[in-house]
């Protein structure tokens, strides 16, 4: 019912820069929050950046300062710009997003992007 798009991941070298952006789709009336996780292979899932429509933003420690997320509200998108890139970066980087489906359901449920691979090399 809900579809994310992602892309902009790619094999970069250590200090370099990506752009990642994702794009929602669907059966939408609003979406509440839009955000980026990423999971590197054996590692739990983890919390990057987040949008709320309001604008506030919630960003993970080791990206602070590096990483800056931005969001089209108008356009159901958001994106990931992404400095200084390190090679403990690298991770398959998913989009979220906090959907209201339909008018007349409030309940809000959480949509995942199929991933983008980000590669940092030393």
């Amino acid at each position: 019912q809900v579809q994310l798009v992602e892309s902009g991941g790619g094999l970069v070298q250590a200090g370099g820069s990506l752009r990642l952006s994702c794009a929602a789709s669907g059966s939408i009336f609003s979406i509440n929050a839009m955000g980026w996780y990423r999971q590197a292979p054996g590692k739990q899932r983890e919390l990057v950046a987040a949008h709320t429509r309001s604008g506030t933003t919630n960003y993970a420690d080791f990206v602070k300062g590096r990483f800056t997320i931005s969001r089209d509200n108008a356009k159901n998108t958001v994106d990931l710009q992404m400095n200084s890139l390190k090679p403990e970066d690298t991770a398959v980087y998913y989009c979220n997003a906090a959907v209201q489906t339909t008018r007349t359901r409030l309940t809000t449920y959480t949509f995942w992007g199929q991933g983008t691979q980000v590669t940092v090399s030393s």
